[in-house]
């Protein structure tokens, strides 16, 4: 599985280590979804490939916001990506943050659901992960961790199954609230499953 950041911030750029600044909850996440077996922290990106994970950025220019990011440079990355795809041959891209996806597939219109998604990249799975900056409000922890969580079930299930397509990955997209009836006979609304 390949781990896709936007860019890099200024504290992974000084550190020389992905998902780097004081507020991000990327290593807290990845240990509680059981992704990785132990707590990590940025120190031990380099530990990644032990677990069969890569990690990158789209963009390799370090900012301290995405808002100074030129469109030059997402056309850049888009092509740099799908190349390292391509090269390393990774089942899933888990792209973390939909502003990733947005720039990977500029002509997807409306929403981005968090989860899988219909488009392959070079012949894996695109699963969309929430944005785990600090600096991101989109998300609780709580959505986070259940969005960590579906990717881990994804990777089990396409685990070893080389015959398998990336939409049998079992990953769940958000849908409407389900209803069903009560003993009384009224209908109630109850969250989709997670």
């Amino acid at each position: 599985m390949l781990f896709v950041g936007i860019n890099p911030g200024i504290r992974s750029a000084l550190t020389g280590h992905h998902f780097a600044g004081f507020s991000n909850r990327f290593w807290k996440v990845l240990y509680q979804s059981r992704l990785v077996p132990e707590p990590i922290t940025f120190q031990d990106d380099d530990r990644l490939p032990d677990w069969g994970f890569g990690i990158t950025n789209l963009v390799s220019r370090a900012t301290p916001g995405i808002d100074t990011l030129r469109p030059h440079e997402y056309v850049g990355g888009r092509k740099k990506l799908a190349a390292k795809v391509r090269r390393f041959k990774p089942r899933i891209v888990a792209l973390v943050g939909v502003t990733v996806f947005r720039a990977m597939f500029p002509e997807h219109k409306g929403p981005v659901a968090l989860g899988l998604q219909a488009p392959a990249l070079g012949g894996a799975a695109v699963f969309v992960l929430p944005n785990t900056s600090g600096r991101n409000a989109n998300f609780s922890y709580a959505e986070m961790l259940s969005a960590f969580r579906s990717l881990r079930k994804c990777r089990t299930r396409l685990h070893g199954a080389s015959e398998r397509k990336p939409s049998e990955c079992g990953a769940r997209r958000p849908t409407a609230p389900r209803r069903r009836r009560s003993a009384d006979g009224v209908r109630r609304s109850r969250s989709p499953a997670r």
